[in-house]
């Protein structure tokens, strides 16, 4: 693996470009049996003192399944050329084809999860906080970004490490 440790406080990143832009695959599960989803929604900071990755999962994606089931996560983060894997990630469901074989990406197992041989940066959390989110809570104007779908569930993970390329 050309992945390796760093601390935390080495991170340096703009996170609006990063996870907004750039987008991650939110993966859960380990060499038994994961599924990731690309994402463009989540946040980090600091939280119950501790360093914290929060990301969102509609129950209705076949991610949803694994991060119920597990209580480690990981956020990659890739290059702009493996765009469109992501993309292929984010709009096909893991329950209807093999996400790996049709995208090329190749799965690590570490600590107890999975990440990929791509990445240029991986994020591994152990889910501390999880809760299904209040659609009547949302403001009018949020609301419609939803549509049909179900509201996500939140999940706020605690970094245990983080892998640099």
């Amino acid at each position: 693996m050309s992945l390796h440790e760093i601390k935390i406080d080495e991170l340096k990143f703009n996170p609006w470009d990063k996870i907004g832009k750039e987008w991650f695959l939110l993966t859960s599960g380990d060499e038994n049996g994961f599924n990731t989803m690309t994402a463009s929604w989540g946040f980090m900071g600091f939280m119950w003192r501790r360093s914290t990755f929060n990301a969102v999962v509609r129950p209705n994606r076949y991610t949803f399944e694994f991060m119920e089931k597990n209580d480690i996560f990981t956020a990659s983060f890739f290059d702009e050329k493996y765009r469109p894997a992501l993309s292929f990630c984010g709009s096909h469901s893991g329950r209807d084809c093999d996400k790996m074989k049709e995208t090329g990406l190749t799965p690590v197992f570490l600590d107890g999860t999975t990440a990929f041989e791509e990445a240029d940066l991986v994020i591994v959390c152990r889910k501390i906080y999880a809760q299904d989110m209040d659609v009547s809570l949302l403001a009018e104007d949020i609301k419609p970004i939803n549509g049909n779908d179900p509201i996500h569930k939140q999940y706020i993970g605690e970094i245990l490490k983080v892998y640099s390329r």
